[in-house]
């Protein structure tokens, strides 16, 4: 018989806060973590703006020695899980360590030791190259990390599914849960992309804003594009045997995971949302729940006009006339697109939905458009009760990943 699996602990650090209680505020509120970029010259490029993490010192998270030896990706990931363990109060010992997992996934992994090394090879030489750039780059160095951090000897990887990465590992580490491979895991998503390599690569391809203000603009008429964000979300989840016998507080069910491919093309949606909308029906199905059960979706939303379109188009094909009276909202107008850690800050923030009666809203909405015709609780939170929700992630390549939230009935 199949686990349930629930979740105990949650930890993030993103552009609006650096710990689960500050982000919740600021996303409830409508304040946006989107500024002008400060940590380097944008002189010469057309982004001017960026979710940052603001202010953020690893110093104060961990030694300074062992600071210096992560990229910033893997310092977001050892603050969140942090977080996410001492809420849960999940201790690991050499008695349960092998039956405690850790999936932090990455879209990109280390890019600034990636940039870094490349950079001193050019203008200094490859003796000038820093010696931990290998475990510094790596996309399951997070992962490794922080097992390495509190002694989980469990199922230890990274999922790389572009921007679905979280979602995808997550929904992976579900999987294994609920198969009895473990008892316990740390599961969620690391990105720090906002640096001169990441923000101009991802320029190139055309899908970013170009907007210094009242930006990203997700599902309005005149959306321009992605802002990029940057951060790290860390849940703690358990099999409900294993969190009531220690007597854990539980925050909600992981309950589904709904994954397709498009195989239509390499950055642009499938326009028609069929298989988006089968991940949302597959998720759903998992979960033994159906749409009139849902409170809240929490969409992929990242402000480009392709994208909003399509997962508008996926959701009305999964719920049909039900798709008008669900509430769906993208923190991504406040957090940017994190990449590979987007799905993992978003989940945090459905759990946060259910345990609080309140749903984040999507700001800088102002021009309904047509293609884009339902409630995306504009500009304002809303006080709902929530008894489940999805929380979709889109990624390039054609990835659809979508993780399905219950409220814990006993």
């Amino acid at each position: 018989m199949a686990r349930r699996v629930v979740i105990t602990g949650l930890g993030t650090i993103n552009p609006t806060g650096h710990n689960v209680k500050e982000s919740w505020d600021n996303i409830t509120n409508g304040r946006t973590g989107i500024a002008p970029i400060a940590s380097f010259d944008t002189t010469n490029f057309l982004v001017k703006v960026a979710g940052e993490v603001k202010d953020f010192d690893p110093a104060q998270h961990m030694e300074a020695r062992e600071a210096r030896r992560r990229d910033r990706y893997q310092q977001f990931a050892t603050v969140a899980a942090k977080e996410a363990l001492a809420q849960s109060g999940l201790v690991v010992t050499p008695e349960n360590a092998a039956r405690v997992a850790v999936l932090i996934n990455s879209a990109v992994g280390g890019i600034k030791a990636l940039q870094d090394a490349v950079r001193a090879t050019f203008e200094a030489g490859p003796r000038k190259i820093n010696p931990f750039t290998i475990p510094m780059l790596m996309s399951n160095g997070a992962g490794g990390l922080v097992a390495i951090d509190i002694g989980a000897k469990g199922p230890n990887f990274s999922v790389s599914s572009a921007c679905a990465s979280a979602n995808d590992g997550m929904g992976i580490a579900w999987h294994l849960m609920r198969s009895g491979v473990m008892d316990a895991a740390v599961i969620g998503g690391s990105d720090a992309t906002v640096l001169e390599v990441g923000i101009g690569a991802f320029d190139r391809l055309g899908a970013m804003s170009h907007r210094t203000e009242a930006i990203p603009q997700p599902f309005d008429k005149e959306r321009d594009g992605v802002v990029m964000g940057e951060g790290a979300a860390c849940l703690v989840i358990e099999t409900l045997e294993h969190a009531q016998g220690r007597g854990a507080t539980i925050l909600a069910e992981l309950a589904g995971y709904g994954v397709t491919a498009d195989a239509f093309h390499i950055t642009a949606p499938a326009e028609d949302g069929a298989t988006g909308a089968a991940a949302m029906t597959q998720a759903l199905a998992a979960a033994e729940l159906n749409a009139a059960d849902l409170g809240y979706i929490s969409a992929h939303g990242t402000g480009t006009p392709l994208n909003d379109a399509a997962e508008t188009a996926a959701v009305k094909r999964a719920f049909g006339e039900q798709a008008y009276r669900i509430p769906i909202s993208s923190s991504k107008s406040m957090t940017g697109h994190m990449m590979g850690a987007t799905g993992a800050v978003e989940a945090v923030f459905c759990v946060q939905a259910i345990t609080t009666g309140v749903l984040p809203p999507t700001i800088n909405y102002r021009t309904p458009d047509p293609a884009c015709d339902l409630d995306y609780v504009p500009n304002t939170a809303r006080e709902a009760r929530v008894n489940a929700a999805l929380s979709n992630a889109f990624g390039f390549g054609g990835h659809n990943a979508v993780l399905a939230f219950k409220r814990f009935t006993g």
